[in-house]
């Protein structure tokens, strides 16, 4: 899969260059720009009719702060991405989505990029909390989140955060440290952020929804969707996609 391919790309990267993460700065730029966006987007949220469903747009806009697809992202480019997110299609099933929230003893939620786990926290916020676990990466790679960034804007504060011992840019199962399978093993739904979860996840027998913008052509096939859509769907209903 890509994100295995970049693993083994990215490690290749750290050797040769002897910085443990290379991405560590535009990291640290995102997650400071984003944060000082948050009060407003939170105000926005909490004033919406539908304050859930602005809330997942929010985060999937969140999903195109990505330097494993962009070579660089502009500040316009995120407020271009966020006014997108809010009128766009968005292709989910709220019902389903809430039944399986409310079903759930214990959420697994897969966290992607660095800055766009802000807009993540807004998402998470609508969550039960006490129900709720934050998935980031064990290693740097790319922009991907790690333990630093979650404390950084906050969400460490509200919800437990845990690593999944991997430097994979996705959620390699086979890698991934024994703590964190057996939290997925034993959780009741997991919610799985960006493509390369999706690549990695999407055929595993999980209730998994997944939520992204879809990047690729190859990615658009695979659901049965569009370049560009969002998505915030059950795996298992992926075929079927209706906004």
């Amino acid at each position: 899969s890509p994100p295995f391919i970049g693993q083994l790309i990215h490690r290749m990267i750290r050797n040769k260059t002897k910085i443990a993460d290379p991405y560590a700065d535009v990291k640290n730029q995102f997650n400071r720009e984003l944060l000082t966006r948050y009060s407003v987007l939170k105000y926005l949220v909490d004033h919406a009719n539908d304050p859930l469903e602005t809330a997942v747009r929010l985060s999937i806009a969140g999903n195109g702060i990505d330097l494993g697809i962009h070579s660089q992202i502009a500040t316009t480019d995120i407020q271009n991405a966020i006014d997108h997110a809010l009128c766009d299609p968005l292709y989910w099933d709220k019902s389903e989505f809430i039944e399986a929230v409310n079903r759930a003893r214990s959420i697994l939620y897969l966290a992607d990029n660095a800055g766009e786990i802000v807009l993540d926290r807004l998402l998470i916020e609508q969550l039960p909390l006490e129900k709720i676990t934050l998935v980031v990466r064990g290693f740097p790679i790319l922009n991907d989140v790690t333990l630093d960034d979650a404390r950084e804007v906050g969400l460490s504060n509200i919800v437990n955060v845990m690593d999944n011992g991997s430097d994979a840019p996705g959620t390699i199962l086979s890698d991934c440290c024994d703590d964190f399978i057996h939290r997925f093993e034993q959780a009741d739904m997991v919610i799985s952020k960006g493509q390369g979860n999706y690549e990695t996840l999407s055929e595993v027998e999980k209730e998994v929804f997944f939520i992204l913008k879809v990047k690729c052509v190859v990615i658009a096939r695979h659901i049965g969707c569009q370049v560009g859509d969002m998505i915030c769907q059950n795996a298992k209903r992926m075929t079927t996609l209706s906004v």
